[in-house]
């Protein structure tokens, strides 16, 4: 076994075990949750995925998608993780390290090898010099594989508040 997924498989044990609420205080003060017990895994995943791309660790945010993930944002599809690999996820990863996610609602459920997790929340700071100040929804659905859960399609939508 490679030293990737044992210290992947370490961090989403640890964050499977631990209250959300607990991962980041700031992050999920006042969030409302209504997430199945079942789903504690997946929604695990789904935060670990994040806490890669602020953290600019591309290789882990990778390693939790599955190849042929279908992400949906702004009109636009990216069919796969190497297509996503090639265009998106830098830029990703350098907006998620220089703003700031508030997450205000959570819901989780599973339904055999198929999870979803569907958020909402606000993602403020600057970008690239311009003031960031947005209304977030995200769907993520994933399935269980051998290995674990992965995400299998992320669909990113977001506005300007008011």
């Amino acid at each position: 076994m490679s030293r990737l997924p044992l210290a992947l498989a370490a961090s989403i044990l640890m964050m499977a075990t631990t209250p959300a609420s607990a991962h980041d205080p700031v992050h999920h003060a006042g969030a409302e949750t209504a997430v199945a017990p079942e789903a504690a895994p997946a929604v695990a995943v789904v935060e670990a995925f994040h806490t890669a791309l602020k953290a600019g660790d591309t290789v882990t945010a990778l390693a939790l998608m599955a190849p042929d993930v279908m992400i949906f944002e702004q009109g636009g599809a990216e069919r796969s993780r190497d297509e996503y690999a090639s265009h998106h996820l830098a830029d990703d990863a350098a907006y998620a390290a220089d703003t700031d996610d508030s997450l205000a609602r959570r819901s989780g459920s599973v339904d055999g090898d198929v999870a979803w997790v569907i958020s909402e929340g606000r993602t403020t700071g600057q970008f690239n010099g311009l003031a960031v100040d947005r209304l977030t929804t995200e769907t993520m659905v994933l399935r269980r594989q051998a290995d674990g859960w992965r995400i299998q399609h992320i669909h990113w939508s977001s506005r300007a508040p008011g």
